[in-house]
């Protein structure tokens, strides 16, 4: 009966002992993330952008908005691989301190040192940064930032972050009608970081 040279069978025996580990590592790079829960826009999307729109919504033009609870919000913008959205557009919307948006529907009432609205193009490593408020509640409404994913002319989320531990997620219709994984997807803390508060948020599309 013939059999195989010493070599090969050294090469095979070999091959099979690596195989389980290497294996399950690749499966599990392979596996798909989940995507961040859509939510509704809402009614105060700027109805035009604002002069400034970059990624400090405490400072508009030259005039410095003091009021609140500064936060960093941070994160990444991934596919469902994993894999940096370069390009892709991250914009952000919220009321000032005293629960006003910067929008006709909301009677024009907020503090114009507050921007309100920021945009920042990710890199190659799809980070995403800006300099904001803490949300803060109005009536109906827990605290939330509005979120807005765009690649070129495409929409890829839009959706809300929640501030984890505030008493009024519970009040909410719209956070309490999410299921539990879909909550803990967009709801962060806001831990004391410095100069101000910071959150991140990583945020997961299917470009």
């Amino acid at each position: 009966m013939s059999c195989l040279p010493r070599r090969r069978l050294i090469i095979a025996s070999a091959t099979a002992v690596a195989a389980p580990v290497w294996l399950p590592a690749a499966l599990a790079q392979s596996k798909n993330l989940r995507p961040t829960p859509r939510q509704t826009e809402g009614p105060f999307y700027p109805v035009s952008l604002p002069a400034d729109s970059d990624a400090d919504l405490l400072k508009n033009g030259n005039v410095v908005y003091g009021k609140g609870q500064p936060a960093w919000i941070e994160g990444t913008v991934t596919d469902l691989s994993g894999v940096p959205v370069s390009g892709a557009v991250v914009e952000i919307w919220q009321c000032d301190h005293a629960g006003h948006y910067h929008h006709p529907g909301d009677g024009g009432r907020a503090d114009p040192a507050f921007q309100g609205f920021g945009q920042v193009t990710v890199g190659r490593d799809g980070r995403y940064r800006f300099r904001t408020l803490k949300p803060v509640p109005y009536t109906g409404r827990t605290p939330h930032i509005h979120v807005k994913v765009r690649l070129d002319r495409q929409e890829l989320l839009t959706t809300q972050l929640y501030v984890a531990g505030d008493p009024g997620n519970e009040r909410d219709g719209l956070w309490r009608r999410m299921s539990n994984e879909d909550r803990a997807a967009v709801t962060v803390p806001f831990a004391p970081g410095g100069d101000a508060l910071r959150a991140t948020f990583p945020i997961v599309v299917q470009a």
